[in-house]
């Protein structure tokens, strides 16, 4: 199955906040925010963070990190595939592409 085809969607029951170069991301459950469920992202997860619109596919997430740092294509890949499966797993994102 090819992976880099995959798109994938922040799901609406979040707040974010960016704060000196990390994403602060909260669940809100009940219309009250999950202070037991917070995700802090450094600056390589704020930057595939960033990315995730439905729209760029993973394909374009590698590209975005091999641009921002002296990494290859493999690993970034790696480094996003991996990335993006803990994000789902946390309820953060759903995938919405093939």
């Amino acid at each position: 199955m090819n992976n880099l085809g995959r798109c994938y969607i922040k799901e609406t029951n979040l707040v974010t906040r960016d704060i000196v170069g990390e994403t602060i991301i909260v669940p809100v459950k009940s219309n009250v925010g999950d202070l037991d469920s917070i995700y802090t992202l450094n600056e390589l997860g704020t930057l595939i963070w960033q990315h995730i619109d439905g729209k760029n596919n993973v394909t374009h997430i590698v590209d975005a990190i091999c641009s921002a740092y002296d990494v290859t294509p493999e690993e970034a890949e790696k480094d996003a595939l991996e990335f993006l499966k803990s994000l789902e797993t946390g309820g953060l994102v759903r995938q919405c592409g093939p």
